[in-house]
């Protein structure tokens, strides 16, 4: 499998100068661990995680050394760790370095990126612009929709996923296209938090209702 098959296509993005308090509720009102910060042009500059904000000022968990390590540590490594935990925009505290994959990145290749970075989530990118995000828990799903498939089928499978996040796109009374949607055999397995028993009723039957679906596994929550 590769990175397109399973990687989350609406993913929260912030820009430089948006404000850390407003990065603090995006993490929180989405459920989300880290946000790209993306340019003016688009293109990925930088990511924000909960690493980057755990040492900060206003909850007084910022790093302090005994005088004599401090006298030893490089200064640009106190000048980072100072911009972070007194940082107020987002080009203040975000890590500029990201580890990416494209949307022909196999699944092996994205797991052995995480474990070798010890990070929980890589951006795909096309020509540097963001196209989606794979996580850990990306990978799990995957791991559980899983079964052997010869190419035709993958390509097949992929066919369906497309069709299924466009009409998903479609619907106002959900947001369930910004949840992972995976498709294996021509099965389509839809995880995730839902509202109501009628949103996830309606998932169903949207998902029923593409040409060339086989069946649909339900694995979503509800959250009322």
């Amino acid at each position: 499998m590769k990175a397109s098959d399973v990687m989350v296509r609406d993913v929260v993005t912030v820009k430089p100068d948006t404000a850390v308090a407003d990065v603090v509720q995006l993490l929180t009102k989405h459920d989300v661990s880290a946000v790209p910060v993306v340019d003016d042009d688009g293109l990925v500059i930088g990511i924000v995680s909960e690493a980057d904000l755990v040492r900060r000022e206003e909850i007084e968990t910022e790093k302090h050394r005994p005088w004599w390590l401090e006298a030893v540590t490089p200064a640009a490594t106190l000048a980072n760790e100072f911009a972070k935990s007194h940082g107020r925009r987002v080009s203040e505290v975000m890590s500029n370095h990201v580890v990416s994959a494209s949307e022909e990145t196999s699944l092996e290749e994205i797991a052995t990126l995480l474990e070798r970075h010890r990070i929980k989530r890589v951006p795909i990118l096309r020509n540097g612009k963001l196209m989606g995000i794979v996580s850990r828990s990306n990978l799990i799903q995957a791991l559980a929709s899983s079964h052997p498939r010869d190419e035709a089928q993958a390509v097949a499978d992929r066919g369906l996923r497309l069709e299924l996040l466009s009409r998903l796109a479609d619907q106002s009374w959900t947001d369930f296209g910004s949840r992972n949607v995976i498709v294996s055999g021509g099965i389509v397995h839809l995880w995730g938090l839902v509202k109501s028993e009628e949103e996830r009723k309606a998932l169903t039957v949207l998902a029923e209702g593409v040409p060339g679906v086989a069946g649909v596994s339900d694995e979503m929550i509800t959250t009322y």
